[in-house]
């Protein structure tokens, strides 16, 4: 099992805890960083927020991760994006799922636990297997939604 250096994951660490956990609400356990922030300017915040967790992911694939473990950060990523986007949904979603410390931990149970290990081939099979029940749900829905609007007219 390969060890990333600690200068390489403090870096990623670091920006990570800015992006997601640098700021305390008074009174609270509740962390919050710079990312929930950015993400209320439309379209450029999320872009942002996207490109930075894209950085830290591909200066990891640099140095040695598993693919299961780039899969399930790109995930994270893709995640934290796509419900990011959603307006005013998405803007409590992302002071609440934090993608990049949630990287930060899959990094660490990679190289400190040895966990994660292989090609992530089960993880892209779940995750078509839900993208097509999510697309067959949406169609049935969505043929519910027609046949009751052309019973109505």
């Amino acid at each position: 099992m390969q060890k990333i250096t600690n200068s390489k994951l403090k870096w990623v660490e670091r920006v990570s805890y800015l992006m997601d956990e640098k700021f305390r609400l008074p009174g609270t356990n509740f962390r919050f960083g710079i990312d929930p922030l950015i993400n209320l300017i439309p379209v450029v915040g999320d872009l942002s927020g996207f490109a930075v967790s894209s950085m830290l992911v591909l200066s990891m694939a640099k140095h040695g991760v598993s693919r299961k473990v780039l899969i399930l950060m790109c995930l994270n990523i893709v995640l934290d994006s796509t419900i990011g986007a959603i307006p005013i949904i998405g803007q409590i979603f992302d002071f609440i799922y934090k993608s990049n410390s949630r990287n930060i931990k899959l990094l660490k149970e990679h190289y400190e636990e040895g966990k994660h290990q292989g090609k992530g081939k089960d993880v892209i099979f779940w995750i078509i297997a839900i993208l097509m029940l999510s697309f067959l749900i949406f169609a049935y829905l969505l043929w519910m939604l027609m046949s009751w609007i052309i019973d109505t007219i």
